[in-house]
Order: C-alpha cells, then structure tokens, then sequence
C-alpha cells in the first residue's frame, strides 16, 4: 500500500480484529474525560434529556445536597465510547448486561474506563460474508479519585482479520453477565432527600402490568457528533464505507432518545439506577423518527422513601408506512421515583 504521493505506508491505525483478542486482554489508553456542563449541554441538545435533578441545579442541591448531578445517559455514553478502543471494527452490539450504578457523578468528576476481554465465540462460516465473532467484554469506570461508578458487560460482533483462521473460540455468550441484586440498585441512591423531590405533573405513575404508549416521535441527529462527544472510535458510527454505504447510530444515542420519552410517559423518574439488559434489535441511522412503548414490570418501594421502577423500553424506527415500522431497541432497566 502506498500513499497518494506513492510513498510506502509502514503501518495503520486501527483498533484490534476478532482473531487478534484473547481472554484477558484489556484496554486501559483511553483518555479520561472530565464532565462538564459543555458536554452536559451538548448531550441535551442531542437525546432530548428530561429528567430533572441533571437539568435543575438548585433541586439537585436540596435532594443530593451537592451537584449538579451528571445526567445517568452522559455517564454511560462516555463509558461505552471509551471502551470502543476494543471494538473500533464492531459490525453490531448484540447486548449489554447488568449495568449498575455504583455511585451517581457530579459534573465535574472525571470518569476512566478499563475494557476487558472476558468471553471469545467465532461465528459459523455463511458464505458471501466476511467471517465474524463475538467478543464479550466487562467494562468497568471508576472517578478520579478510584472510586467505582460503572460496571457492566456489553457482547460486539467483530470480523476476522484472516478469514480463513479457526480460532476455536466457542465460550457460552449465555454465562456473561450478573442480574443486578436490589442492593446494588439502591447503592448510588442512598441518602437523596426525595421528600424534597417535586410531585409529578399529570398525576401519571406507573402500576405494575401496565404498557404506555409515548405519542410523538423523535427523529435521530447530529450522530456522529453524539459519538465524537463520547471518544467513540466505532468505525460504522463514522464512516459510511464502514458500515456497508450508510453510517449506523450509536446504540447510546437511541437508548438516551427512549429514556426520554420514558420521562414524558413517566414525569416522575428521578434518574436510572441500573439495566437488567439490553438488546439492539435493528439498526438505526440518522434521519429515522424513533417511537416507543413503556411497559411497567415491577416496583420496589424503598425504606428510605420512593420506589425503584423496573422498566421496559421497546423502541421502533419508522419506515414509509406504520405496516412498515422496525423495532430497534429493547432496554429493560431500573429508574428511581419519588
């Protein structure tokens, strides 16, 4: 290969292939990034944020006694974005598991990302298609002062640099992960002063069993800058070429979208705790209008006061008819309400 003026290129720049990862391996060269209300700002502008202590710095003070609070979407979205380093040629996330909250960060904080290859399976062989495999990875974030805020699991389908190796990679993808326990959940959320925390307009709560329906759609853009604000290197969330002629969206950007209208169907949430999973149905790309649907599983009332609110989002892109909608997301997770 050589350069436009033919000079010979030594080397490239490109994260790892499938048949270059080992279990064990961990990526740890990500820049830290500091939170700040630019950043906070930026993300708002982008997903449509809504819930209130990370929007209402003096609520946030009266129930946290500090703040402003980082909104939960940002934090996530710059830990996945660091961790990409493991996973600049993904072709897909095929799902996250058992993201839990260790604490709840203040802008301000600075978050530093650690990615480990924790579970490797090559993919079956289809003919007319480059060779994949999956990579299970643990992802875990901690403050600038070592204190842990993120631990999870996410599973990216990477190809092969040679397409003809046999890994032998077969680990069961199914063992990956832990079911956050109640007292997880509650952890980053002990002691907020949630009688200080307004009444939720409209009267709407939500009661176990019941499904709402968010009328109105929001229509997805400014992806590549959602990416670039959180260092994700993914290739597919950049270059079109990537991604087969048309950039994907960063599963974040669509789960920061159904989180906010979570908060139009549900005004009293507070903030996410933790996710029970999350799975990336379909593809979605800049330009499609996202509809979703709520669904309420269960609710743990809290000593302290309020309850934790097990949700279920179920998110569609719009095609040129209603007959034609795709799902693209389903996000099972746990929210605080007052």
């Amino acid at each position: 290969m050589t350069t436009k003026a033919g000079r010979p290129i030594d080397t490239v720049a490109e994260g790892p292939f499938f048949d270059e990862l080992a279990v064990g391996m961990r990526f740890t060269s990500a820049p830290g990034v500091t939170l700040t209300a630019g950043q906070a700002t930026v993300h708002q502008s982008i997903v449509g944020d809504r819930l209130r202590l990370p929007l209402d710095e003096p609520l946030c003070r009266e129930v946290l006694g500090a703040g402003p609070l980082a909104h939960p979407a940002l934090v996530w979205d710059m830990a996945i974005g660091q961790s990409t380093l493991a996973t600049h040629h993904v072709r897909a996330n095929l799902f996250y598991r058992g993201l839990v909250f260790q604490r709840a960060p203040l802008l301000g904080d600075t978050l530093r990302t650690t990615t480990e290859v924790v579970a490797l399976r090559q993919n079956t062989p289809r003919a007319g298609r480059r060779p994949t495999g999956l990579a299970a990875l643990r992802i875990t974030t901690a403050d600038q002062h070592d204190r842990p805020v993120l631990d999870f699991w996410r599973c990216a389908m990477l190809p092969l640099r040679d397409a003809d190796a046999r890994t032998g990679h077969r680990d069961d993808l199914d063992a990956v992960g832990e079911e956050p326990g109640p007292e997880a959940l509650a952890r980053p959320v002990a002691g907020w002063r949630l009688d200080d925390f307004p009444a939720a307009g409209h009267g709407r709560v939500p009661v176990p069993g019941q499904t709402v329906r968010v009328v109105g759609g929001d229509v997805v853009t400014s992806a590549p800058e959602l990416a670039r604000l959180t260092l994700n290197v993914a290739q597919v969330h950049h270059d079109a070429a990537a991604a087969g002629g048309r950039r994907l969206v960063y599963g974040g950007h669509t789960i920061g979208i159904a989180l906010a209208q979570a908060c139009r169907a549900f005004p009293g949430l507070i903030t996410v705790v933790g996710w029970h999973g999350c799975d990336h149905v379909g593809p979605v790309h800049e330009g499609d209008t996202l509809r979703s649907t709520v669904g309420v599983m269960r609710i743990d009332p809290l000593k302290s006061g309020g309850c934790l609110v097990h949700l279920r989002s179920r998110v569609w892109a719009d095609g040129e008819t209603a007959e034609e909608a795709c799902e693209v997301l389903d996000w099972r997770y746990v929210a605080l309400l007052a």
